[in-house]
């Protein structure tokens, strides 16, 4: 097929790979505008881009597909972009911008397939900008890719193919993304050739069991030792390897990568935050049930570490107390 492939993150750019190497021809990539980050906050381009880019394809970045929006030549500039790339269908994939009804209008003529959706998650379980990190956080034992005909709406479109992948015990986003990641690539080629045989059948999303994964936050990342340990342990899985979760102890915020909830007969009677124990094995800290025992962490400016490196000439005593909220 002759694609429009829309996406920004590492997540689509593993999709867009996918696609040109199953033979598929990108006629024009739609990505997000190259943004500050890094230390010095140098504009970057997106992982999509910098694939296109190596590859020599055609590659358009509007501020907003909106006609009517803040950035109107954008979108006409978008629009004649896509009309010019006379694709067969769209395939987008964590783009970013949510395409207007002139988008899913130009796609859906009659010799064309319309506009797919590559999403990691059961929909309807997890509609929105980040269903990896809300189910490793909500403690779901499972999750998947949907190829959906997108709509109007936030990710409310019919659903063409889904394939469930069970979350491991010690997945953070950044393992389970990247199973899910080449599973989307696989999958949205397999859609490709179904929809060219004719031999897709859309199925309409259920009414029950809808989620919503609100985008992640810094000022989300505080640990609260005051929740159980395997709530805490979650969310360090989830904020793995984006934002991180923090904690802060005698003044400095820390963050903490690698944690695991060890269940206790009883609850110990330190306050919630408190270091009970500390070895080359660990950190143990009171929660509200049990112990969460931190195995790799990070002062700020500094490198991640095993525990066992963290605290040599550390300072870090049992009875060292973790702040409840950032200061």
């Amino acid at each position: 097929m002759r694609l429009i492939f829309a996406g920004t993150p590492d997540f689509a750019r593993v999709a867009l790979e996918h696609l040109q190497q199953g033979g598929h021809e990108i006629a024009l990539v739609l990505t997000q505008p190259d943004r500050p980050g890094g230390r010095g906050m140098k504009l970057q381009a997106s992982s999509v881009k910098q694939f296109a880019i190596e590859h020599g394809l055609p590659v358009a970045q509007p501020r907003s597909l909106r006609l009517d929006g803040k950035y109107p030549e954008d979108a006409q500039a978008a629009r004649a972009a896509i009309e010019a790339a006379q694709a067969d269908a769209m395939v987008v994939a964590a783009y970013g911008l949510i395409l207007p009804q002139w988008v899913l209008d130009t796609m859906a003529a009659p010799d064309k397939f319309g506009c797919f959706n590559i999403h990691a998650s059961l929909l309807p379980r997890w509609r929105g900008a980040a269903p990896i990190h809300r189910a490793i956080e909500a403690g779901d034992s499972e999750t998947a890719v949907t190829i959906m005909q997108m709509d109007a709406g936030l990710d409310t479109g019919d659903m063409l193919m889904a394939h469930t992948v069970p979350i491991e015990a010690g997945d953070s986003t950044g393992t389970l993304h990247d199973r899910l990641a080449v599973l989307g690539g696989r999958l949205m080629l397999l859609a490709l050739a179904k929809a060219q045989a004719h031999a897709l059948k859309p199925v309409p999303q259920g009414m029950q069991g809808i989620t919503y994964a609100k985008k992640v936050e810094k000022s989300e990342a505080a640990l609260d030792w005051t929740q159980t340990a395997g709530q805490i342990e979650r969310k360090v899985r989830a904020f793995n390897p984006f934002p991180g979760a923090t904690a802060t102890l005698e003044g400095e915020i820390l963050k903490i990568w690698m944690a695991t909830a060890v269940p206790m007969a009883q609850a110990p009677e330190a306050e919630p935050g408190t270091i009970v124990l500390l070895d080359e094995r660990g950190i143990a800290v009171a929660a509200r049930d049990s112990v969460l025992v931190v195995t790799e962490l990070q002062r700020p400016g500094g490198k991640r570490m095993k525990v066992a490196d963290f605290l040599r000439g550390s300072g870090l005593q049992e009875g060292m107390v973790f702040a409840r909220h950032q200061p």
